[in-house]
């Protein structure tokens, strides 16, 4: 996928906007400040939530590392070109914005959760 695909697939998740933050970091979010991905990362990269018990599943990949500054909130980054296929990535966007979809209020969930 490239940045564009994987901007227009996160803006079609429910209640998802998408901001610039620390210059040209493209932050996809939901509830205002609820981030679930993160394009352009340090320059390039593309960044996500992970379920907790998956994250050292992740990072022991070739292509995917800890996020920096974000590692220990389970956020792993890809550089361009990304350690995985296109479904593969679409289904963890999905879960990161789901991860953070259930962390939020329960009222606030009603329209948001997919499963």
């Amino acid at each position: 996928m490239t940045r564009d695909e994987i901007a227009q697939f996160c803006l079609s998740l429910p209640g998802a906007r998408e901001d610039y933050k620390w210059g040209s970091n493209r932050v996809f979010s939901i509830a205002e400040t609820k981030m679930f991905a993160i394009v352009d990362f340090l320059g390039g990269e593309l960044a996500f939530k992970v379920d907790s018990d998956l994250f050292l599943g992740f990072t022991d990949r070739p292509g995917i590392r800890p996020a920096p500054y974000l590692a220990r909130a389970h956020w792993v980054s890809l550089p361009a070109p990304f350690a995985m296929g296109d479904d593969e990535l679409r289904a963890c966007l999905t879960r990161s914005h789901q991860l953070v979809v259930r962390k939020l209020a329960k009222k606030r969930q009603i329209g948001l959760l997919l499963d």
